[in-house]
């Protein structure tokens, strides 16, 4: 006789996008590339030490509304040598700083393997930023291009110390986000290390450098005259049942604006990658849907793109998304050229979703965004904004996938609760 099925048994998500295949295949694309990643760390370095400031007013960075993240913006991957890097201007160097970073998509479906294959970690609120230390200064920059802070720190070769270790030529670059409300740069990944890169090296082992080589420079010490400010190496988790849930509701010494994901196996990818994802909701996050130029959040999705020759409305993505288009008499009326961003609103009865593709329907033209953005939406924060207003990803979602694995055990994973 057969025993009798287990109701407990958690039931996954049907998938809602090809975010897994592209997965695959960014798995496949950088194991087959044979890139230069020293040269291209050096040259990282040059540009963010030596460009100038940005002459133009420099934008307010929203809190994840546009924000740190970086995450819902890239533009066009293309790479330039140091000299070329330093002679841009304006919305190119913010076009050329936002393809350096490795910005997450937004989770919109849960990967497999999520326990084995994948970290977590709360991910803090604020500046998203590079820091680069050398030649006996420390430099922060914004994805715009412009400083955010120039100091000494203790960070190799990050100040004019007698006791520098290392020739005075090797450089260091971190990943961090800034958290004003602590002065503290909270580091999220590790990109160069004296002078050695980590751009084809694995998450794995990138977070394995991260946490031992930055407790031996003393830069998690309080700031003092030659270290201005304070370097933290955020918690990162194994992405199982306790993992998940000390990352979501475990107290953190910042503001906790969503949580990211990184694949063990993903290298340092300049630009958005399906192998980094983040997620929030309403327990993790205080900007979960998108508000308007006013701040508030309105009653029908409002959408990020840019303007194309043909009038096509698309996103930031590499290849970029057309989710709309605007009439020649529309582009007049309201004086918009090409590179132009428009705000559209997505009316709800319109919108279609097929095959894991969205198609918005009619868009309404309300306007240009705040002059802060820089860059339209990617498609997968549309998608994630979506369905952040009908069905959206739980993290009861994501406890199911990880419950659904065989290697976990079900008396473990039942003891687990996930109620903020």
């Amino acid at each position: 006789m057969a025993p009798p099925p287990d109701h407990r048994r958690p039931i996954k998500r049907v998938a809602i996008s090809d975010q897994q295949r592209r997965r695959e295949l960014a798995l496949r694309v950088q194991a087959d590339r044979r890139s230069d990643a020293q040269n291209r760390a050096r040259q990282l370095a040059s540009s963010v030490l030596s460009l100038g400031p940005v002459t133009e007013v420099e934008p307010e960075l929203e809190q994840e509304q546009e924000m740190s993240d970086a995450s819902d913006q890239s533009g066009g991957r293309t790479e330039l040598d140091p000299v070329r890097a330093a002679s841009l201007r304006g919305p190119e160097v913010r076009r050329w700083f936002a393809t350096q970073l490795m910005l997450p998509e937004w989770m919109v479906d849960v990967p497999p393997l999520l326990d084995s294959d994948w970290y977590v970690f709360p991910r803090p609120s604020g500046k998203r930023c590079f820091v680069v230390s050398s030649n006996g200064t420390t430099v922060s920059r914004l994805r715009n291009g412009s400083i955010l802070h120039r100091f000494p720190s203790s960070l190799p070769n990050g100040a004019r110390t007698k006791d520098v270790s290392g020739p005075s030529s090797s450089y260091s670059i971190l990943d961090c986000i800034f958290h004003e409300a602590d002065e503290t740069y909270y580091v999220i990944d590790m990109v160069c290390w004296r002078g050695y890169s980590l751009y084809d090296c694995t998450a794995e082992f990138r977070f394995f450098w991260l946490n031992s080589k930055l407790s031996e420079t003393g830069a998690s010490d309080p700031p003092s005259q030659y270290h201005r400010y304070r370097f933290n190496v955020v918690q990162i988790y194994e992405c199982n049942l306790i993992g998940l849930q000390a990352a979501y509701l475990g107290q953190v010494s910042y503001v906790k604006d969503g949580l990211l994901f990184y694949n063990k196996h993903a290298h340092y990818q300049a630009g958005n990658t399906p192998l980094a994802l983040v997620w929030k909701d309403n327990v993790c996050s205080q900007y979960v849907l998108d508000t308007d130029n006013q701040g508030q959040i309105p009653s029908q999705q409002q959408v990020v793109l840019e303007l194309q020759n043909d009038g096509s409305l698309t996103t930031s993505d590499d290849p970029p998304v057309a989710l709309g288009c605007l009439s020649r008499d529309m582009i007049a009326q309201y004086g918009l050229r090409v590179g132009n961003l428009v705000r559209v609103e997505v009316r709800d009865d319109s919108v279609k979703l097929v095959d894991g593709k969205l198609d918005l329907g009619d868009l309404q033209l309300v306007g240009k965004p705040n002059r802060s953005r820089a860059f339209a939406d990617t498609y997968s924060k549309v998608l994630f904004q979506y369905a952040a207003r009908r069905a959206p990803l739980r993290i009861e979602d994501l406890v199911a996938s990880i419950q659904s694995n065989p290697s976990v055990e079900n008396s473990q994973a039942l003891d687990i609760e996930m109620e903020g």
